[in-house]
């Protein structure tokens, strides 16, 4: 990328920074802390950014967004890191460069369930789903020490299983993956596994309930009981 194109791009992430920055209303970590600062964005408010800045790079390639993105995640802030991973899904040339290192790459200091599950949606889940990264690198991450890692091997199932995001269903997929991680004790792995399993209800409920039945001893009485509600009512709680 030449000199003046990285100039523009390091621009436009500050400017998308200075945005986010003037929104924020204050940290709102919660109780695990993070690297990443925050600066108390409302969700709402980081659509709108998001919106703003997608149609101004409607027209530049896909490497440009792409580093816009890196740039943004270099300022270590939860909602930079968001809209990154926003503006990458959201523009089709950027999306057609992710492979395994570049996911990898944009994957780089996870620490937080907000931006792990923003990764997953946006970037992780639908490079899996479109072939783009290979089954060995999701399971790889259900078997990393890093407790982030193994909670977005299980997140990144949900994208499989979201007809809204171009899910068709994928019940192998997403129960190999749920199988590596049965016996997780972290809470934040154990409650994406519960979610990834009550997004395959719709799909195949069966596989579900067998799964229920395969791994009544192994698995947490959270997961048991949000599944099992979902099962019989259609709802979570």
């Amino acid at each position: 990328m030449m000199p003046a194109m990285k100039k523009k791009c390091r621009a436009l992430a500050d400017e998308i920074t200075s945005a986010l920055r003037a929104l924020g209303r204050g940290s709102r970590q919660g109780h695990r802390p993070s690297a990443q600062a925050d600066f108390g964005v409302y969700t709402a408010d980081l659509r709108a950014v998001v919106r703003d800045f997608k149609a101004r790079l409607k027209e530049e390639d896909g490497e440009t967004v792409q580093e816009v993105g890196r740039h943004l995640l270099a300022e270590k802030v939860t909602e930079c890191r968001q809209v990154a991973y926003e503006l990458i899904a959201g523009h089709p040339g950027a999306r057609e460069l992710l492979d395994q290192a570049r996911v990898e790459t944009l994957g780089r200091g996870l620490d937080n369930w907000c931006c792990v599950d923003n990764f997953c949606y946006c970037i992780s889940g639908p490079a899996w789903r479109d072939g783009r990264i290979g089954d060995a690198v999701i399971e790889r991450w259900a078997k990393s020490r890093d407790l982030w890692w193994r909670r977005a091997a299980v997140v990144s199932t949900v994208p499989l299983n979201t007809k809204a995001r171009g899910g068709r269903g994928d019940a192998k997929r997403t129960l190999g993956i749920c199988r590596a991680v049965v016996r997780d004790k972290e809470i934040t792995v154990q409650k994406a596994l519960s979610w990834a399993l009550r997004q395959l209800v719709p799909w195949d409920r069966e596989a579900v309930e067998a799964f229920l039945v395969e791994h009544e001893e192994g698995l947490s009485s959270l997961v048991k009981r949000e599944v099992k509600r979902k099962l019989q009512t259609g709802k979570k709680a």
